[in-house]
């Protein structure tokens, strides 16, 4: 779910920028499709993966800045995290 969610929010965020729906949605599909396949291939640390496919001044360094920023998805992540932990905690009692 979370993966289908953030295909969703790319694909959003992809029209609010002026792509065509249908566009958009190609696109957020083949990244998240693209990432894990090497994910599969490659048995290297994610961090490196992310590293080798960033070129520096591009446009994925420019979204990582944002992404990896002390607002971005990982303090994102860690709250939903915590609160699928406290809910599985809950459901677990």
């Amino acid at each position: 779910a979370y993966v289908f969610h953030l295909v969703e929010a790319m694909a959003e965020a992809g029209r609010a920028e002026g792509l065509p729906r249908d566009v958009a949605e190609k696109l957020a599909r083949a990244t998240v499709i693209g990432g894990g396949a090497l994910l599969d291939a490659d048995p290297r640390p994610a961090s490196q993966l992310r590293q080798e496919v960033t070129s520096p001044g591009g446009t994925t360094e420019a979204a990582l800045k944002v992404l990896m920023s002390a607002r971005g998805l990982g303090a994102l992540m860690a709250r939903a995290i915590a609160a699928a932990n406290k809910r599985a905690k809950q459901l677990s009692a």
